[in-house]
């Protein structure tokens, strides 16, 4: 019942979506679904804490906490990044229902809201992870840094969905990996020495 209202309101919104698509696509009563879910607010919020989170948790979360520095854990997620048609043409869901609901309704808002807060703090937390391994910028903030990774990600998405092509991902796929290189903290020379196209050659003798 989740996953194909979920598919509908992908497809067509939240306010949308339409109940008898729904029982369509699922063989149930009208009277089933509103046996558990009690409206169709009651069922969106039910999108959002077990559909859209899972998708928030698989593709970003888990993944954040993959062995590895943390920038190349990034750079690979940004990289899995879907740019399929399909996927394009729809947009994000998490993005999409925010968009959508977060003017209008509190507890959409609030629900999505948590999702874009853990995303940005598993972010930060594997950006202070490589401060304290050495590995990333010592002068960046992870949290400034992580929101705006967040929104880099959804910005494109938005910028994607509306030109219908795909090549914009894909560019901003680029530019975002590019981003992230820069946080990299800078190599240091072995300690005690000055990098070999600095050091000073003295000759004895003439």
């Amino acid at each position: 019942m989740l996953q194909a209202a979920f598919r509908e309101v992908h497809r067509s919104g939240f306010q949308g979506a339409g109940i008898d698509t729904i029982l369509a696509a699922t063989n149930v009563t009208k009277g089933a679904l509103y046996y558990h879910f009690g409206s169709k607010e009651v069922l969106g919020y039910a999108i959002v804490d077990e559909v859209i989170a899972k998708i928030v948790h698989d593709g970003w979360l888990s993944p954040l906490l993959a062995s590895g520095q943390p920038i190349d854990i990034l750079i690979g997620i940004v990289r899995r990044i879907s740019v399929r048609p399909e996927d394009i043409r729809t947009g994000c869901p998490l993005l999409n229902l925010a968009t959508e609901m977060s003017p209008v309704d509190e507890q959409f808002r609030k629900r999505l809201e948590k999702l874009f807060l853990a995303w940005q703090e598993g972010v930060a937390a594997l950006l202070r992870r490589g401060q304290s391994e050495g590995t990333v910028r010592r002068d960046l903030n992870p949290e400034e840094s992580a929101s705006f990774l967040v929104a880099m990600v959804e910005g494109y998405a938005s910028l994607a969905k509306n030109a219908q092509d795909a090549k914009v991902w894909e560019v901003g796929i680029r530019n975002i990996v590019g981003w992230l290189r820069s946080l990299r903290a800078p190599r240091q020379s072995p300690k005690g020495r000055r990098p070999a196209a600095k050091r000073r050659v003295v000759q004895l003798g003439r």
